[in-house]
Parts: structure tokens; C-alpha cells; sequence
């Protein structure tokens, strides 16, 4: 088991990034490299509840930091959270993960894993809470704050407009951390935090080119991966990037027959590149938008 450490605010180890926030947490508790915590940091956030394009947007995030030895923070939540972390281990980068419980105790049980790695791996589970704390509903904005102040840059993968993710943003915001958000549809709920923040000036990212070229101006960090990706084609996909639809809606937008439709749906999700989300409606695979995404940087 990973040894257990304390920081107090005057301690020497303490981070010097949370100093910025107007009441830094008067103690930390820990696992893992307390140091990881005052490396250079990106923070990653969004929906719990993500979309395939929220997770794959998180994804990418975290593969590029780590890929660009930049420390991965989050609060290791389901949804894109844990998906950002999971994308930077699995990258063989470190992350540190901001638990809203003690940091000896899981939460959520289906982050297990990433609380697991990341103090293994060279990061951290930290928290503000004593061992032993249970998950309270008044320790995660506390926790948010953290996540916002470890940073340098926050990263939005998706945000609703009344949303835990977007106040976390805002608080970045107020003590002068940059925001990169990802734009969505504007008919997607999951995305209107994220435009709006847009529309207030956060940087956009558009593509992992966006990305890489802002974590290499705000961190001086290069990048050094050689992939070779290849394009997803065709028009019934091509209509599937921007928004999930029906399979009718489909039909009607392609002017093919509905079977048909749903022939080479069933088809591309059984080969893992569409997915159909619970309203019936079909979307990307998070694999699939990742896809994409490496072709348009």
C-alpha cells in the first residue's frame, strides 16, 4: 500500500499553485508522489453523465498531456474524469486524482481502477478531507476548487449549462487560469456550458493539432509521438460527427431506405464505431470521434 503523507499550507511540499485560490486548503492529505501535485498540471473536466463525443474529447485530452509530459488532474469521477486519467496512465503518463472523500477511501466504486494506478504510476490521490471521510455533498465543491487551482489550464471536454464542470471552470477563471473548452452542437444540452464559455472568450479546440499547439505555447512543452491515422469515410458517418440522430432521421438526410440504414448501423456498431445511446438515437463511438479527430490534426 502506497505510504500515506500530510501537507500543511506553510509546509515546504505544499503546492504553490492553490496559494493563487483566495482561501487555500489549510491541509492536504495524500498517496502516491506528493510532488506530482506542483508539476505542471492540466486539469481535465466534464459531464459525468458524458456523451461518446464528451469521453472522447477527454480522452484526447489526457493522451496529449501525458504524451507531452504534462501531469493530468481530475477528480476521478465516472464520465470524463475517469476517462482523461485512464487516456494519460494508459499514455504512461502521471495523474492526480482530487477525491471529494479521504483519499484512503474509492469513490465512485467504478473509478476504482484510476485510484488504483495513479499513485502507482507516479501521481497522486490527494484530498481535503481526513482519512476515513465518506463521500459528503459539501466536500466536492470544495474539491473543484483544487482541480481549478492546481493548473495552469483547465480543459473542458463537455459542460451543461447548470453544471458542476462549468462552476469549476468559472473558479479557473476568476484566478486567472486559461480555459480550452470543445465546442459541441448547439442543440446538445450537454454542450452549452462549453459554447457558452466559448462565447466568453475560453480558447477553442477544434481538433488535437489545437490542442498540442496550446499546451506547447502555455507549458513549452513538445510533443514527440508519430502516429498514422487513417480517415473514417463515408456519408453515413460523416452525418454522425456533428450530432446523434435517429436511424429515420438518417434515412430521410442520406435519401436511403430506412432498412438499409439500419443494416450498415448494426453493422458499423458491431464493429465498435457507432453506439446507440439510450434514446434511441445513434452516435460515434468515442474510439471512432478520437479517430477523427488524430485525421484533422
Amino acid at each position: 500500500m502506497e505510504e500515506r503523507w500530510e501537507l500543511a499550507r506553510d509546509d515546504e511540499g505544499y503546492p504553490p499553485a492553490l496559494l493563487d485560490l483566495p482561501d487555500p486548503p489549510q491541509r492536504l492529505y495524500g498517496l502516491g508522489d506528493a510532488g506530482a501535485l506542483s508539476r505542471p498540471c492540466l486539469s481535465v473536466i466534464g459531464a459525468r453523465r458524458a456523451t461518446p463525443y464528451g469521453l472522447a474529447a477527454a480522452r484526447l485530452a489526457g493522451r496529449v498531456a501525458a504524451q507531452s509530459d504534462v501531469v493530468v488532474v481530475s477528480g476521478g469521477a465516472m464520465g470524463c474524469d475517469a476517462a482523461a486519467a485512464r487516456a494519460a496512465l494508459d499514455a504512461g503518463g502521471p495523474t492526480v486524482v482530487v477525491s471529494g472523500c479521504g483519499a484512503d477511501l474509492v469513490y465512485p466504486s467504478s473509478s476504482s481502477d484510476v485510484f488504483a494506478r495513479a499513485p502507482r504510476e507516479g501521481g497522486a490521490v490527494v484530498s481535503l478531507e481526513p482519512w476515513g471521510s465518506p463521500p459528503r455533498r459539501y466536500a466536492f465543491p470544495k474539491r473543484n476548487r483544487v482541480i481549478a487551482g492546481l493548473s495552469r489550464c483547465v480543459f473542458i471536454a463537455e459542460a451543461g449549462e447548470r453544471s458542476g464542470t462549468l462552476g469549476t471552470a468559472l473558479v479557473a477563471d476568476q484566478i486567472g487560469r486559461d480555459l480550452y473548452a470543445v465546442p459541441g452542437s448547439i442543440f446538445s444540452p450537454e454542450s452549452a456550458g462549453a459554447n457558452q464559455l466559448i462565447s466568453e472568450g475560453a480558447g477553442i479546440i477544434c481538433s488535437e493539432r489545437d490542442l498540442e499547439l496550446r499546451i506547447s505555447m502555455d507549458y513549452g512543452a513538445l510533443r514527440l509521438v508519430g502516429e498514422e491515422p487513417f480517415r473514417i469515410e463515408g456519408r453515413l458517418l460523416s452525418a454522425l460527427v456533428g450530432e446523434p440522430l435517429r436511424a429515420d432521421d438518417l434515412a430521410r438526410h442520406l435519401g436511403e431506405p430506412v432498412t438499409g440504414v439500419l443494416c450498415a448501423l448494426a453493422d458499423y456498431e458491431s464493429r465498435g464505431v457507432v453506439e446507440r445511446l439510450r434514446d434511441g438515437r445513434y452516435s460515434l463511438s468515442s474510439e471512432a470521434y478520437l479517430t477523427q479527430a488524430r485525421m484533422d490534426g
